[in-house]
């Protein structure tokens, strides 16, 4: 998986952020305030409360659904031009400013029941998934091989939230289970034409570097079903990147995949 420059992040207040903003930053800093500000946007830890950071395979509406909120209010409040382009690491504000009341009935503790409670697509409210013992097999969902190919590159719950599996371009990369496409784009800086998978309220797959998208937001997929083209966008080799996701975090897809 690349490694996330500066650009791909993003400070928990909002200014512009993008490669030609960042240089003209660079400009105006002396050296030790650009390298605290390196260390500030490197930073995984924690979020002040109202706050989010965007995690890999996110997007703007399903934070938008997790927090009660809906997409509109989250471009205004950060000051996005678009809702297909967040990035990794970027901390998103998911309460109004000031602490005001949000549209519609959502409670002022939306933020607090949110972290174990998430929102089905229907808007209902469903229970977060009971935590893994570590190392245990997932067996609430059966995951086939999204691509044949050397496993260049496995799950460590740091760097590599994932496998890389390393083939040649065009290689067919398949369903990993069958789901709703909840995004096709390339929206997301480092991962290059994106499949995301959404398999319930529970789990995603991800897909990234792709040559080549074939399949649409919104639609229907089954398992084993061509969705997309082995690619080298976004990576210095042609590879598919492939993450699983249970409730909103990375977890080793090992554990829910054959042995090869």
């Amino acid at each position: 998986m690349p490694v996330f420059t500066v650009s791909a992040f993003r400070l928990p207040f909002s200014l512009p952020f993008s490669p030609a903003t960042g240089r003209s930053w660079a400009a105006r800093l002396s050296g030790a305030a650009l390298v605290l500000l390196l260390t500030a946007c490197a930073s995984q830890g924690p979020v002040g409360p109202g706050y989010y950071r965007v995690q890999p395979g996110d997007t703007l509406s399903q934070i938008a659904r997790d927090h009660g909120r809906n997409v509109s209010e989250l471009m205004r409040w950060n000051n996005l031009s678009s809702a297909n382009r967040i990035d990794k690491g970027q901390v998103l504000r998911v309460d109004p400013p000031g602490g005001s009341a949000a549209s519609g009935a959502n409670s002022d503790d939306s933020s607090a029941k949110n972290k174990t409670t998430r929102r089905a697509s229907g808007g209902s409210s469903v229970p977060a998934p009971p935590k893994l013992a570590p190392g245990a097999p997932i067996t609430d969902i059966k995951l086939i091989w999204p691509a044949p190919g050397t496993v260049a590159r496995g799950y460590d719950g740091g760097q590599s939230r994932g496998v890389s599996i390393v083939n040649k371009p065009g290689t067919p990369i398949i369903a990993a289970a069958a789901g709703t496409v909840a995004y096709a784009s390339n929206g997301l800086r480092g991962y290059g034409n994106l499949i995301i998978v959404r398999h319930g309220s529970t789990y995603l797959t991800i897909y990234a570097h792709n040559r080549k998208l074939l399949v649409k937001q919104g639609q229907s997929v089954k398992q084993g079903q061509t969705i997309a083209e082995m690619g080298d966008s976004d990576s210095k080799r042609v590879e598919l990147y492939f993450e699983l996701r249970r409730g909103g975090t990375a977890v080793d897809p090992t554990r829910a995949l054959p042995p090869r």
